[in-house]
């Protein structure tokens, strides 16, 4: 039996840091209940807590999981049904961006097991979690799945590595093949595709490399991760419902066409 109150239900995956704590935050201001998971014990208690202050405990799940992992992907959905009720939006924010002393790896030198275990979180993971959600999202006839990507899989990759690039550029291919199989469902997919935006993985704005990238960016600033939150809410929202197979980008016109 599902308690936890009232409202829809949001999963956001890598949900308890940065863009993804964020948008948690966003949905549970706009009346959802959420659903959060990472990889890090201590992250996700933190998340867990914090979330709850003011809608209390029982609106929010804050869970460890290793996107790896098939069986606990699948075990944790069930629990989400469980204590809130099938989610009806899926956020799949959670990624890897790995770079050694010397910055990301170059492609002719690039470990494969780099290349395996980005592509298994960023990728991977985010198709296994959709596995996860569609078959209530068909039975209700409605869903909404966002995908975070990256200004590095949209155009030439400045900062990130190859398998990060290639593993956000792939989404959108996952997105489009969602809108073609289930979009007579009444449910959506689409990409935003943050620029620079100021997170733990993206280090303080007096690193060199957010020097260079807010010269590169015509408002002359980081973005916020709120500024993605807000763009997430608003495609997983009843008003988006034309919305289908876009990629937004929210970048402060850096990849904006010339």
């Amino acid at each position: 039996m599902s308690t936890g109150g009232e409202g829809p239900v949001a999963v956001i995956t890598g949900g308890t840091t940065g863009i993804g704590l964020a948008t948690a935050r966003r949905f549970l201001k706009d009346g959802y209940r959420v659903a959060v998971f990472g990889h890090r014990s201590e992250t996700v208690k933190a998340a867990g807590t914090t979330l709850a202050e003011g809608v209390g405990a029982d609106r929010v799940v804050a869970l460890q999981l290793d996107l790896r992992d098939p069986t606990a992907i699948q075990g944790f959905f069930n629990d989400v049904r469980g204590r809130l009720a099938a989610p009806s939006v899926l956020v799949c924010s959670a990624g890897v961006s790995p770079k050694g002393a010397n910055g990301p790896s170059r492609v002719g030198t690039m470990p494969r097991k780099e290349w395996d275990d980005v592509l298994s979180i960023n990728l991977t993971g985010a198709m296994l979690c959709c596995q996860a959600v569609l078959p209530d999202m068909q039975e209700n006839r409605f869903g909404r799945i966002v995908f975070v990507g990256s200004v590095a899989g949209r155009t030439r990759p400045l900062i990130a590595g190859p398998a990060y690039a290639a593993s956000k550029a792939a989404l959108a291919g996952l997105s489009r093949s969602l809108v073609t199989q289930y979009g007579s469902f009444g449910i959506t997919a689409n990409v935003v595709a943050p620029g620079r935006i100021l997170t733990g993985m993206t280090g303080p704005v007096s690193s060199d490399a957010n020097r260079e990238a807010i010269k590169r960016i015509p408002v002359s600033r980081l973005g916020t991760v709120e500024d993605i939150a807000a763009a997430i809410a608003f495609l997983a929202s009843s008003e988006a419902g034309f919305i289908n197979g876009a990629i937004l980008d929210v970048n402060g016109g850096e990849f904006a066409p010339s």
